[in-house]
């Protein structure tokens, strides 16, 4: 089997009646209607993109899935079924809230061969889930992820950084609850705020600070330590490229499409230096050369946009030289150091 493609299929926020602070769903997807009919047309141009040995999913992102019509809903799923009996996906994954999940609503994706649960996990803080307009609040999310698990679902964790009044206390506590859940991956989203939303009027009138990058990188860290060490794979940091990070509609807050790889590369050199500094080096830096091991895939995130890591590294250290190596030992975000002396020629 080849690699994983998710096919997105991005459905408007006609499922949520709600609106939070911070969403502004339509302008950030680019839809504000979707006809079920379109939808084979979508999966079928996605398909004709990957190679035969992928492994396919279709993946309703975008709005509250199972909030929406139920009929819709279905009618959705009936489509996307028929791509697994026909083997070209393997089966299906939505988005939705803690709100609307019910035993019943389970039973239907199961039915139609979805098999991951996507929730919206924000904040475990019922102060910060009111200020953030979430309409549910905590013991819906405990309900919620309980009812997924038992039913099989895989349960990805969708948690935010950055919402008003949130502190990271709040933000570590959100993401052990989403490990404590029972939790396969997570999302680990540092707001942004953009036009037309409640949170861009709260920053224009000085009720909410966005983050800046530097606190996006320093506040993900926590979240991102913690799930490394319960091994909750995280699928993703921060939003992608497409979703209008620097558009019409963005107006505050970090949006470097590349803020993933740097809280990672970060996280990298939080572990290199505490390999080096079990080694007890002193002073010895300007004499070693150090080896640093990765796991495959790994070297540029620890070597750092613009080999930041290395630099800050040799400042730090002094060490005459670093490299680093891929070694396939190692899983994702493991380090290893090594060091042999300068070798001085007589």
């Amino acid at each position: 089997m080849g690699r994983h493609v998710n096919i997105p299929i991005f459905i408007p926020h006609i499922g949520c009646p709600n609106l939070c602070v911070f969403c502004n769903q339509r302008t950030i997807s680019g839809v504000r209607e979707f006809d079920p009919e379109a939808l084979p047309e979508i999966i079928e141009r996605a398909l004709s993109t990957v190679e035969e040995d992928a492994e396919c999913e279709i993946a309703f992102f975008g709005g509250s899935f199972t909030g929406i019509d139920e009929g819709l809903m279905i009618r959705l799923l009936e489509i996307a079924h028929r791509y697994i009996e026909a083997g070209r996906v393997t089966s299906i994954r939505c988005s939705t809230r803690p709100d609307y999940i019910s035993p019943r609503i389970l039973d239907i994706l199961w039915s139609y061969g979805v098999r991951t649960v996507e929730l919206g996990l924000q904040s475990i803080s019922d102060r910060v889930l009111s200020a953030s307009g979430r309409g549910h609040t905590s013991l819906d999310e405990i309900r919620a992820v309980k009812l997924i698990t038992e039913r099989g679902f895989s349960l990805v964790g969708q948690m935010m950084i950055g919402l008003p009044g949130a502190t990271p206390e709040d933000e570590l506590a959100t993401a052990e609850f989403i490990i404590e859940s029972g939790a396969d991956a997570a999302r680990i989203y540092p707001t942004v705020v953009f036009h037309d939303t409640a949170l861009c009027h709260m920053a224009e009138c000085g009720e909410y600070k966005p983050l800046s990058t530097e606190d996006a990188i320093l506040r993900s860290l926590p979240a991102l330590r913690a799930f490394a060490r319960a091994g909750v794979r995280v699928i993703r940091i921060g939003l992608s490229a497409s979703e209008n990070l620097s558009g019409e509609a963005y107006y505050a807050g970090p949006n470097d499409a590349a803020l993933g790889e740097m809280i990672i590369s970060e996280f990298y050199y939080e572990n290199i230096r505490q390999s080096i500094d079990k080694l007890c080096l002193k002073d010895e830096g300007k004499d070693l050369f150090l080896t640093v091991h990765v796991s495959r895939g790994a070297t540029s995130r620890a070597v750092g946009h613009r080999r930041k890591n290395i630099n800050r590294l040799t400042d730090e250290y002094g060490f005459w030289r670093i490299a680093v190596r891929e070694d396939d030992t190692l899983t994702e975000y493991g380090v290893r150091v090594s060091v042999e002396r300068k070798k001085i020629c007589t």
